[in-house]
């Protein structure tokens, strides 16, 4: 499956969430905690080949996402991304250190999950600001950001990832164990 998204930094998460239901937008998931955890191999095989794996934990849900490389777009960030949902999270942990695998780095946003016609939307607090994630097909993608007022020039194809060691935070830090 493709993932196919951007990101808009935004000012006010309340007053978009707004229009956005104003719009006809659903809510999927109201307001919570992610806490995301990064892992590789110690020879950091899965960085260098710019892919990720990322075991993801909000309250008692947890899933598993391996995202493959970027693909070439100008406009859209597109890379291969497989996910399931975690249902023993102890046995997953065990599974991942057996396999080699270690946390490499470790983040948390708050998240809002609404839905627009194709369009999965995510309102997003993190420690660099807040975000508005448009995720589906590019056509889609680009039809609803134009209607929201959002200028190409204002879209973000990096990860949180990037954008956090961006802006200093520690690559390589986590704060406890897999």
């Amino acid at each position: 499956m493709l993932e196919v998204e951007i990101k808009v930094r935004i000012d006010d998460p309340k007053a978009v969430r707004a229009k956005l239901l104003a719009m006809g937008a659903v809510l999927r998931r109201e307001r919570h905690r992610e806490n995301n955890v990064l892992l590789d191999y110690p020879d950091g095989r899965l960085k260098a080949g710019g892919s990720a794996l990322r075991l993801r934990l909000s309250g008692r849900r947890a899933s598993l996402t391996f995202k493959g490389p970027a693909q070439p777009s100008r406009r859209f960030k597109v890379r291969e991304e497989f996910e399931t949902e975690v249902r023993d999270l102890p046995q997953i942990r065990k599974i991942l250190r057996a396999l080699g695998l270690r946390p490499i780095f470790r983040y948390a946003k708050v998240r809002t999950d609404l839905r627009l016609n194709k369009v999965g939307l995510s309102l997003d607090e993190t420690p660099l600001g807040f975000f508005l994630e448009l995720e589906g097909e590019r056509p889609a993608i680009a039809r609803l950001a134009e209607k929201l007022g959002l200028p190409s020039r204002d879209w973000i194809t990096k990860s949180y990832v990037r954008m956090l060691i961006e802006a200093g935070f520690p690559e390589g830090t986590t704060h406890s164990s897999l």
